[in-house]
């Protein structure tokens, strides 16, 4: 039996600090979530408010249109970043090293369950049909420098030339691997696969801020939390006046809840 994903949530706010630079969507038995990365080195001039906006948008309208032929979420990931280096050539050419990253997560439906791909940090969770939950997030942006640093006791000036320098050395080997116009990156996903699943949240780690900062208890509770549209709005709307009162600025924040349904339900009755 053949499945495709239907909607339960979609929830997102802006941040604090720069415009709206997540994404979000679903076609078929695809889905995905992008948190374009807050630059550190000098933008590019994309045509958006920013270079990062400009990926996230670009980025999910090109898994909307690679999600048409599609065998599975490398694949997919594979297809829709050749379609972002073909979109950025007539507009910078071939520049890499300053052109915007994302993290990533990609969901494909198969006939028995679900296949989860990632770059950085976007977190799903997985509520499967025989009552496990499973959360996957294929690595933390900064856990590298925030490693370096921590071992070094560095001050603010140094992260910050240690975080341009991990910048520029994403997507080469034993480095971080994003979402940026490289295809390559597809291989070096983290894959997951799990049983036919009862529901799924994706989410950028804007909104994983929620069980940071202890608002809920942990992926179990985040996935609750989040099965509908009036609950996430909610739980965002805690986060929000958490960090208001932590005096924490504010990442933006997406959320999207789905289910599996049949092919065969979207079918009308004769």
């Amino acid at each position: 039996m053949s499945y495709v994903w239907e909607i339960r949530a979609r929830v997102q706010f802006e941040g604090d600090s720069h415009v709206m630079e997540d994404s979000c969507g679903f076609f078929g038995r695809h889905a995905w979530v992008i948190d374009g990365a807050t630059p550190l080195l000098e933008q590019i001039g994309l045509p958006a408010s920013s270079d990062p906006q400009w990926l996230a948008q670009t980025l999910s309208l090109a898994f909307a249109t690679a999600a048409l032929h599609a065998a599975d979420s490398r694949s997919l990931l594979a297809s829709a970043l050749e379609a972002i280096d073909a979109a950025a050539i007539p507009l910078v050419g071939h520049e890499i090293t300053r052109f915007p990253s994302a993290a990533v997560s990609v969901l494909t439906l198969t006939d028995d369950g679900v296949e989860v791909a990632g770059l950085a940090d976007c977190t799903v969770v997985v509520g499967t049909l025989e009552g496990g939950v499973h959360m996957v997030r294929a690595e933390a942006a900064d856990a590298r420098v925030d490693l370096e640093a921590a071992r070094r006791t560095v001050d603010a000036p140094e992260r910050h030339r240690l975080l341009r320098r991990d910048r520029e050395l994403r997507n080469t080997p034993g480095n971080l691997w994003v979402a940026r116009r490289e295809a390559r990156a597809a291989d070096h996903a983290h894959v997951e696969r799990f049983g036919m699943p009862e529901i799924v949240v994706l989410a950028s780690d804007g909104a994983w801020r929620a069980v940071d900062l202890g608002l809920v208890s942990g992926p179990e509770e985040f996935l609750q939390r989040t099965s509908s549209t009036l609950g996430a709005l909610n739980l965002m709307h805690e986060l929000r006046r958490k960090q208001a009162d932590i005096g924490e600025v504010s990442d933006d924040a997406t959320v999207l809840t789905l289910a599996p349904i049949p092919v065969q339900a979207l079918i009308p009755s004769p």
